[in-house]
């Protein structure tokens, strides 16, 4: 594995890339509940863009607890709202009040891995009621995306799920985005987003990478995280796990930089890095290549 001192040091033209670094100046933090949050939030930047995940084993009000606490640090929380951990509607509208007490803008929706779900069995169950529920408060919604695809879901299915959601947003005059999961293939992104772009989606899409993370607590965390989750990303991911997991390393910047002069027409407006709460190595790759 590199150093991190090499690490750090990689790709060094990224930075002379004016595209990249405007996307990393301002790149969002995807945190995890887990014992390691705590520390990991000391070592954010000031004025962070922070997605807070649901975790598979606690209710969505402690993702909203974190978010509070992030608030009174003066960061930018983005709750994720998992659908399947939500019961009726009456749990809707109490977390609905939450994110409106907090004044929080901006939130993350995603089905979630809950094998036996409430009312809203995915996504847009979810948000249709939930916009409904919070007019006016809420006025940007991240959703997922799969360039890999997804070990359950047809593509088209998958397509379809997207382009419904950017028709929802429109409607209900909402700013949405895409967010991908991790792909360590800068050419599948391309081909992905280029097709989706032919077939209609105009949604901003924010390039999802993994942030500078130790290969042995990536995968101590991922299994923490939920077998069935893990099962799944190694099935669909094994060829980027063998390179980040490989004595060469990995670097964020091998996937950021290939695309930069692509981001306009593939319209990608966003970097969300998976730190799996190593922020402390991640900032300074970040800082690095704001320099």
């Amino acid at each position: 594995m590199k150093s991190l001192a090499k690490l750090l040091c990689a790709s060094p033209t990224v930075a002379n890339s004016s595209a990249a670094r405007e996307l990393i100046s301002d790149m969002t933090y995807e945190v995890i509940p887990l014992k390691s949050l705590p520390e990991a939030i000391t070592q954010l930047p000031a004025n962070a863009r922070v997605s807070v995940t649901a975790s598979p084993v606690k209710p969505l009000e402690e993702t909203l607890d974190i978010c509070a606490e992030l608030l009174e640090l003066g960061h930018r929380p983005i709750p994720h709202l998992a659908a399947r951990k939500v019961s009726d509607a009456a749990h809707l509208r109490s977390l609905a009040k939450r994110v409106t007490d907090l004044g929080i803008s901006e939130i993350f929706c995603i089905a979630g891995d809950a094998e036996n779900a409430g009312e809203y069995p995915d996504a847009m169950a979810l948000l249709r009621p939930l916009l409904e529920m919070t007019t006016g408060a809420i006025t940007s919604v991240g959703v997922s995306s799969y360039p890999d695809g997804h070990a359950f879901i047809d593509n088209s299915a998958l397509r379809q799920a997207l382009l419904d959601k950017q028709e929802l947003f429109t409607e209900a005059d909402i700013k949405g985005h895409a967010s991908t999961q991790m792909c360590f293939s800068t050419e599948t992104i391309r081909t992905w987003l280029t097709d989706l772009r032919t077939e209609g989606l105009t949604m901003p899409i924010h390039l999802g990478v993994a942030g500078v993370v130790d290969r042995a607590k990536l995968l101590t965390m991922g299994m923490r995280l939920g077998v069935g989750a893990s099962l799944r990303y190694l099935q669909k991911n094994r060829t980027g796990l063998l390179q980040l997991f490989s004595s060469v390393g990995y670097d964020p910047s091998d996937l950021i930089f290939p695309l930069a002069s692509d981001f306009d027409t593939l319209g990608i407006e966003g970097l969300h890095v998976f730190t799996f709460n190593q922020v402390e190595a991640t900032e300074r790759w970040q800082q690095t290549k704001l320099r």
